[in-house]
């Protein structure tokens, strides 16, 4: 019982973690890749897959990557 409550807490750090990569991601790079959006997006867990696509499409070496970090943070929620 106690494992399962380290893993979810464990699980929704990932999470919080992993937005607040993208919402910084949001930030540094918008002129460079997220020109489009609004600049004023609240980011949420459900933009993270736009956010990936656009640093892999236009954020270079260091946008592709920001995007891999991203997604290992999908993979580990997955599991």
């Amino acid at each position: 019982m106690v494992y399962l409550s380290s893993m979810e807490a464990t699980a929704q750090t990932d999470r919080e973690r992993r937005l607040e990569l993208a919402r910084k991601a949001f930030k540094d790079y918008y002129a460079q890749c997220f020109w489009s959006a609004d600049p004023n997006l609240l980011v949420e867990e459900r933009h993270i897959p736009f956010i990936i696509s656009n640093l892999r499409l236009h954020g270079g070496h260091k946008g592709f990557r920001l995007a891999a970090e991203l997604c290992r943070g999908e993979i580990s929620n997955a599991k």
